[in-house]
């Protein structure tokens, strides 16, 4: 293999190149980014950036010497619109044509968001959408977030810290119900309340006033909140569009198998946009940690011509609220069980284990990080299983 194409540029990119020369591939390099900046962490953006206690040199994944090492051509601020896999080939919006034997997929994902947006409504995805949302965020404002996941919800924390009212408004009858189950999520819940957050559940969104700035956000039962600012945290869509007459076999991501190898022995997908086996079937995880662990394994296949190995993970990911820790390791589904091993939930301080039929299956804490990790290491990594 004598040139090989990265595009996407952010974690999981950055992660495969590095990856790509720690196993010993000498050629040709090309990292395709969309956005402007070279690779930078995402996690301080709902938080600290936000927040204004860091700037956006403070986020940089990559310093001098690790760029120099990578050696790598960067084409940033271009999007890959189509992939040739007959000449191997990947067409940018300017025109530009980078041909390369393998290609490594790690275009992540984008947030969704709702129709008709006037000035003052947010996503939080990208460095350019933290810093346009901290210029909005003044103390006295009225801010609405819509959707009570973990961005969502440290969204709100950053809000509330900053001086502003904050209202969440969260479609399912509890938040996170569908990832720590109904009895955590309500545990989670009451952090907002904790804080003078208003929460509203079970609550869709009918439409937001406003001709040129918003003004107010309308749910589907009639209430009318007053809004100054509003932030969509309604989950992502990864992004695969550009792949459409590829080849590549597309299905709520790339799929893959166990090892990160697509239907194309030299095409590998990681990070936000692959979709792989797991325990639970075939998933996404929009994880930092799947992000930093899989390349390792796809470049190893992808400079092997083969699947020579799987993907081994227990997926872990936390989330910082109102200067609460929660932190979450493996995999869960609505049947398992919960019991609380550490603490308790009410002094929000505790860890809680999720198992079936016996098995432990996952762990949640809150504020209790070194327990956490005692248990975590517990967890029994599982292969992934092929795809399709």
């Amino acid at each position: 293999m004598r040139a090989v194409a990265i595009v996407g540029a952010s974690l999981a990119g950055w992660r495969a190149a590095q990856e790509l020369r720690a196993q010993g591939f000498e050629g040709r390099m090309e990292l395709i980014g969309d956005e402007p900046h070279r690779p930078y962490d995402r996690p301080p953006l709902s938080k600290d950036f936000l927040a204004g206690k860091q700037e956006a040199s403070d986020l940089a994944l990559a310093e001098e010497p690790d760029l120099a090492e990578v050696d790598a051509t960067w084409r940033l601020g271009r999007r890959a619109v189509a992939l040739s896999t007959a000449d191997g080939a990947i067409e940018l919006d300017d025109g530009t044509r980078c041909r390369a034997d393998g290609v490594v997929i790690a275009t992540g994902a984008t947030p969704r968001t709702l129709p008709a947006t006037p000035a003052g409504v947010h996503t939080l995805r990208t460095l350019d959408d933290a810093i346009a949302l901290r210029d909005d965020l003044r103390p006295g404002a009225r801010a609405v977030i819509v959707g009570a996941g973990f961005v969502g919800a440290e969204v709100a924390s950053t809000c509330r810290m900053l001086g502003l009212g904050v209202t969440v408004v969260e479609a399912l009858e509890v938040p996170l119900a569908h990832v720590v189950g109904p009895e955590l999520g309500a545990v989670c819940a009451a952090l907002h309340a904790d804080h003078d957050v208003r929460l509203l559940c079970g609550a869709g969104v009918e439409r937001l006033h406003g001709e040129h700035r918003v003004t107010a956000v309308e749910l589907t039962d009639g209430t009318v909140l007053p809004a100054d600012v509003v932030v969509i945290g309604i989950g992502a869509r990864p992004n695969t569009d550009w792949l459409h007459g590829s080849g590549v076999t597309v299905s709520n991501g790339v799929q893959c198998d166990a090892g990160g190898v697509t239907n194309l022995p030299n095409v590998v997908a990681v990070g936000d946009v692959a979709s792989y086996g797991s325990p639970n079937g075939a998933q996404r995880f929009e994880h930092w940690t799947t992000a930093l662990e899989q390349p390792a394994t796809a470049i190893h296949n992808l400079l092997a011509g083969r699947t020579a190995r799987n993907f081994t993970t227990v997926p872990y990911f936390w989330s910082e609220q109102y200067g609460v820790r929660i932190q979450f390791a493996g995999h869960t589904s609505p049947k398992d069980e919960v019991e609380i091993v550490d603490g308790a939930p009410d002094d929000r301080r505790f860890v809680a284990r999720f198992h079936r039929a016996n098995e432990t299956t996952a762990f949640l804490a809150m504020n209790n990080p070194k327990l956490f990790t005692k248990h975590r290491r517990k967890l029994t990594a599982k292969p992934t299983t092929p795809v399709g």
